[in-house]
């Protein structure tokens, strides 16, 4: 009775089906592209609001303000996608496990960090809105605080992820993905410095902070979305 019971019993479906994590990346692969394409349209169309000057998080500001809100949350959840997606990805991947577990997690700190910077609104900054001072001495309340609390840790895991990610590709002989994620967070970390020294009101940036932001925040999402690509096509079908 027992042979025959374990003679007819199906075999468990594998945990990580291959198409399942497939669709995680590319869920992945899509907030990138979609989070700059609608800071781009709504900075360009905003009343009073200059991209090259202002923080993307401003956008969230006044009285459209709702786009950009919903752009971080969206963004955030496709992202956290990717993490769970990238981390079934590297765990079952055949090689050194480097890179393996802090790899996804960095990235899904990027994904809380959009998701926190969605919920908490942050302060006005760079005289935007108008009538507002170039910067404020202390935070206007608890949203503007946990914005940044959200925010600081979220920039400083996605510029370590390319670089832990990085070992990983030197360990798997991927030299040319190794080079491009120690690039990419090098020039994302010298435009976010820059960026943020522009919005701390420095003389010589201050009118170019937002475009330093946007051009790491660029870096730092399309290392992302070529990541979930080329991890999806490595995938057995």
């Amino acid at each position: 009775m027992t042979r025959t019971l374990l003679a007819t019993t199906p075999p468990a479906a594998p945990r990580n089906h291959p198409n399942g994590t497939r669709r995680l990346l590319i869920a992945g692969a899509v907030a990138g592209p979609l989070f700059v394409a609608t800071f781009l349209v709504a900075g360009a169309i905003r009343p009073h609001y200059d991209p090259l000057r202002h923080p993307v998080s401003s956008l969230a500001l006044g009285e459209h303000g709702w786009v950009q809100t919903a752009n971080f949350l969206v963004a955030g959840v496709l992202t956290l996608a990717l993490a769970i997606g990238l981390r079934r990805a590297l765990r079952t991947a055949p090689g050194p496990a480097r890179g393996s577990v802090w790899g996804p997690l960095l990235i899904g700190i990027w994904a809380i960090s959009l998701l926190g910077a969605g919920v908490f609104t942050t302060d006005p900054v760079s005289g935007y809105p108008p009538g507002t001072p170039g910067l404020l001495v202390h935070y206007s309340g608890v949203p503007a605080f946990l914005h940044d609390a959200f925010s600081v840790p979220g920039f400083a895991a996605i510029a370590a992820a390319p670089v832990v990610l990085a070992v990983r590709f030197a360990a798997h002989r991927r030299p040319a993905w190794a080079v491009f994620s120690v690039l990419a967070a090098a020039a994302f970390v010298t435009t976010f410095v820059l960026s943020t020294m522009g919005f701390q009101q420095h003389p010589d940036l201050v009118a170019l902070g937002g475009l330093f932001q946007r051009t790491a925040v660029t870096i730092g999402w399309a290392w992302l979305t070529l990541l979930a690509l080329d991890t999806s096509r490595g995938l057995k079908r």
